[in-house]
């Protein structure tokens, strides 16, 4: 593979824990990959002023503490002089003039730069403003991109003003607004054995497929975000982003080719043709629920209101949602998505259940199939389908086609790193458009604002169980159930 354009990353918020965590390491990666070109530079950008030597220091512990195995020396010889440091204190008023002044030596830092703001929310239309008052959004010179890190808004009208601030110094063309499930490989996978493979795009219809599950579960709680994540809730910080974008790429029509805006229009086309959930009948179609106290891998765990210290939250852990597409290939087939924290399982996958087969054997029938992509922790695909069993008697039994995407030599990849590349190489595909963002706020703002309405207790779950039976109340039909985990041996219900 070729190197990319020689450019410039400028990163905003450079000491903060996702650029020490990701973002640094991850470009180091892609230096060792040999995916950077020669004269690419990277010029971090922190409120304080230190000197070159000190950040590379710094640069160097974040290393280190990424890879205690160790790392390859030349590589990171070659890396460690590709890094400047900018100070830009909020206090002074010529800060991005400095910075632009910084920018313009050509014989440092290319001309091709790409801003990447990992800063609060709150200052993403700051800082565009003050890149573009210093001319640095112009692109007569070369290109520049802006990214931008989740949440981009948080409803439907904070986004459009987001997005109304921003547009006035910047092209769509230049604006990556970033999902980091999107750069993970194995949601990228979904689209290939889709239409890659005759056997499946017949049936990925209607006409076959009974309902469709979209499943993130934890086992882990919120942790130290208590306040964070009471002003959020389950809906806006998986359902709203995640979940929604990896249904898009369930649901789809294929594209008219991979180019970046190929796949962009048909997941805007299908996310638009979601049909709004009826507030007025919103306990059908929508489930909420918090973990109470209760035991993980043997471990007692307190409740989400007690690690909250707040007995009248009703934030929900837990959200559970039954969606229609309206077009003809989904008709009338029911999409449930859920996403929970301290369930009894961590996992994140598509399970799809077909329709009855047209032989039914023995009075109460046989199991369905399914077929069951595996996002993470293991990247797979399964077909359950029913077989034979030996012998003198006509009966069948389950038994399971099961195949890793990921074996053994293959890359292993982060999803900042490939977002990162896709960056500099101008692949805005794994990007959200602002059609995306606009359609998912548009789905989940009226379910966000008729709970945080309803004030009564939210039901409770035991921390390390199963779904709430109470959340089955949005099933279409008595015979669906949640389906657990891909183990053919443990079970399925």
């Amino acid at each position: 593979m070729q190197a990319s354009d020689p450019s410039t990353y400028v990163l905003f918020g450079a000491s903060g824990n996702l650029s020490r965590i990701k973002l640094i390491p991850g470009l180091f990666r892609l230096d060792q990959a040999g995916r950077l070109d020669p004269k690419m530079k990277i010029l971090s950008i922190g409120r304080a002023h230190i000197a070159r030597e000190d950040w590379q220091k710094e640069i160097k512990g974040m290393l280190d503490a990424k890879f205690p195995k160790g790392y390859d020396q030349e590589v990171f010889k070659r890396f460690i002089e590709r890094q400047h440091y900018h100070g830009n204190p909020p206090t002074d008023p010529d800060a991005f003039a400095k910075l632009k002044q910084t920018l313009s030596d050509a014989s440092v830092f290319p001309q091709n730069m790409a801003f990447f703001l990992s800063v609060r929310p709150s200052d993403f239309a700051t800082i565009v403003d003050q890149l573009a008052g210093a001319g640095l959004t112009d692109e007569s010179n070369g290109w520049r991109r802006v990214v931008i890190e989740k949440p981009f808004g948080t409803d439907l009208p904070s986004a459009q003003a987001l997005q109304a601030s921003i547009s006035k110094h910047l092209k769509e063309s230049q604006i990556y607004r970033i999902d980091h499930y999107l750069g993970k490989s194995a949601l990228q996978n979904i689209l290939l054995q889709r239409f890659a493979n005759t056997i499946l795009e017949p049936i990925w219809n209607n006409e076959y497929i009974d309902h469709v599950q979209i499943t993130n579960t934890e086992m882990l709680g919120v942790g130290d975000r208590t306040q964070f994540y009471d002003a959020t809730g389950a809906l806006r910080d998986m359902i709203q982003s995640h979940i929604l974008q990896t249904l898009a790429l369930t649901a789809m029509e294929m594209p008219k080719d991979l180019t970046p805006e190929g796949i962009r229009n048909e997941k805007i086309k299908v996310l638009e043709a979601i049909r709004p959930i009826p507030v007025n009948e919103l306990e059908k179609h929508a489930f909420r629920a918090q973990y109470a106290a209760g035991e993980i891998k043997g471990e007692k765990v307190p409740g989400y209101l007690e690690e909250l210290g707040n007995n009248d939250s009703v934030v929900e852990t837990y959200a559970a949602l039954k969606l229609f597409i309206d077009n003809p290939r989904w008709k009338g087939v029911p999409f449930y998505i859920r996403t929970a924290k301290r369930l009894h399982e961590a996992d994140t996958r598509i399970s799809i259940r077909f329709k009855k087969a047209p032989l039914q054997l023995g009075q109460d029938g046989q199991q369905q199939n399914w077929l069951i992509i595996g996002i993470q922790p293991r990247e797979c695909i399964k077909m359950e389908i029913q077989s034979k069993i030996p012998g003198l008697d006509i009966a069948t039994r389950t038994i399971q086609l099961d195949a890793a995407n990921r074996q053994e030599g293959d890359e292993s990849i982060d999803a900042y790193e490939a977002l990162l590349l896709n960056l500099i190489e101008g692949d805005n595909s794994h990007y959200l458009h602002i059609s995306e963002v606009e359609a998912q706020w548009r789905l989940v703002d009226p379910i966000i604002e008729a709970w945080a309405k309803d004030r009564k207790p939210v039901h409770q779950y035991p921390a390390g169980s199963r779904d709430p039976e109470a959340s089955k109340v949005i099933f279409e039909s008595e015979d669906q159930f949640w389906r657990y985990s891909i183990e053919l041996g443990g079970d399925a219900h």
